[in-house]
């Protein structure tokens, strides 16, 4: 029984492609800005894209990072309060929690993807290296419809827990 439990609370979907994406963003950001840092010392010169591309990185990687968290049940929360208060409480004030954070998402994905195409539409390029803008900013709402399906998921997982008294 407790084993069948434990099943019935984990993801759907592994969260592995979630964090080796995190990760694989994390190595790449590591490894420019130490191959930067290695031939701005040896030549006085620099790589042009390594804060362009290190930048793109960094927010890939808090998107994929926050669903990972958010799918755990380990996003940046204040509980003091939460864990105060009695069963049925703490059970409206997870709900208002998870309805706060779609409508935050949601926002992101309906004007990170308006940002998206307008930045596709005016062919706006990037100032480094001249790539076109959209192929930064495109992953802002993908990356927040894969925190909506991970929130969704937590929320059904905590249904079947059951609300508590």
């Amino acid at each position: 029984m407790a084993a069948e439990r434990d099943r019935s609370l984990r993801p759907w979907v592994p969260l592995a492609l979630e964090e080796g994406l995190a990760a694989f963003a994390m190595v790449i950001i590591c490894a420019i800005s130490l191959a930067n840092v290695v031939v701005r010392y040896a030549t006085d010169a620099s790589f042009a894209f390594t804060e362009e591309f290190s930048v793109f990185l960094l927010v890939f990687m808090a998107l994929f990072g926050a669903a990972v968290a958010f799918a755990r049940d380990e996003h940046i929360r204040i509980g003091f309060f939460q864990q105060r208060l009695p069963g049925r409480l703490r059970w409206a004030a997870t709900v208002v929690t998870f309805l706060a954070t779609l409508a935050v998402f949601a926002l992101i994905i309906r004007y990170g993807a308006a940002f998206a195409y307008q930045e596709w539409r005016w062919e706006s390029t990037s100032p480094g290296l001249g790539l076109p803008n959209w192929i930064y900013s495109v992953w802002l709402p993908l990356g927040a419809v894969v925190i909506i399906s991970r929130v969704l998921g937590r929320f059904v997982r905590q249904l079947r827990q059951g609300t508590p008294d």
